[in-house]
């Protein structure tokens, strides 16, 4: 088995926490993570894929072990998490690659598909949305403080920091919750408690309004370039409905759409599934 190394890269001065393995020279795929996790949530999937790729998963600015400034000095938007990510690929020497898309990765993932679409060899996304109608209603409360990003409004957000919260993130969905481990969500929330966390997290979920006025663009980029593209989805995430998925065949008809029946978090109970259905698409 090929081991998993632990390992930081210093991107002009940020710290950027990342998971490798694989040899180099392989085929290279980027894992991009969702909120509240951070790479570790890839720890399934690694092994059952470096013997054939080269493979890199970052904690994103402000999760997990990365840096996580002050919000005086660094402004938390998904602009500038792209960013750090987009010259992370740089340091690292990543030039071209295939992109695993899970949620807040999806996002980031998509702007660097935008700015050096070059770079992008294949896309994965997992329960990591570009249409609006792939918005469930739970985002009610989050276009609330969209469109009035008042104190009450942004207070009323913090219920989804808990970790009862987390919880259900992990569990919705899923028809056998006994299957789902413990441990990732009860890293993510010890992430999450960190002094600071919430306000960066609660800054992120507003800023998250800027993905969906990117979309078009995001659609456009499917359309234009056509990258191969996977979408596998957990079919019950309360977040990222199905929809979302489908739609990805209406810019790029080459898309593959392949539902699994769990929730947003499919990898802590398919992850064997993923794996081969990576495989035989990067084949």
């Amino acid at each position: 088995m090929t081991p998993t190394t632990y390992c930081t890269a210093d991107v002009d001065g940020f710290k950027v926490f990342y998971r490798e393995a694989g040899r180099a020279g392989a085929p290279k795929l980027l894992l991009l993570h969702g909120f509240p996790s951070a790479g570790h949530m890839f720890r399934d999937l690694i092994p059952l894929l470096a013997d054939k790729f080269h493979i890199v998963a970052p904690d994103l600015p402000g999760f997990g072990q990365s840096d996580m400034p002050p919000r005086e000095t660094f402004r938390y938007t998904f602009d500038n998490i792209a960013r750090v990510i987009e010259r992370f690929t740089e340091v690292i020497g990543f030039d071209r690659f295939a992109t695993y898309v899970f949620d807040y990765g999806a996002p980031t993932g998509f702007r660097l598909a935008l700015s050096h679409p070059e770079r992008i060899a294949a896309i994965i996304s997992q329960n990591g949305n570009a249409y609006e109608e792939g918005l469930s209603d739970d985002w009610g409360p989050i276009r609330t403080y969209w469109q009035d990003p008042s104190p009450t409004n942004r207070e009323a957000l913090r219920a989804m920091q808990t970790p009862e919260a987390t919880r259900w993130q992990y569990t919705h969905g899923v028809p056998d919750t006994a299957l789902v481990s413990p441990d990732g969500q009860n890293l993510d929330n010890f992430y999450l408690a960190r002094p600071g966390s919430d306000e960066v997290q609660l800054d992120l979920i507003g800023d998250y309004k800027s993905n969906v006025a990117l979309y078009p663009a995001f659609q456009a980029y499917f359309r234009e370039h056509k990258p191969p593209l996977l979408a596998i989805w957990g079919k019950n995430d309360p977040f990222f409905i199905p929809p979302g998925a489908e739609a990805y065949k209406r810019d790029n008809p080459n898309a593959v759409v392949k539902f699994l029946d769990t929730g947003h978090f499919a990898l802590e109970t398919h992850a064997t599934e993923i794996a081969d259905a990576i495989r035989a698409f990067l084949a």
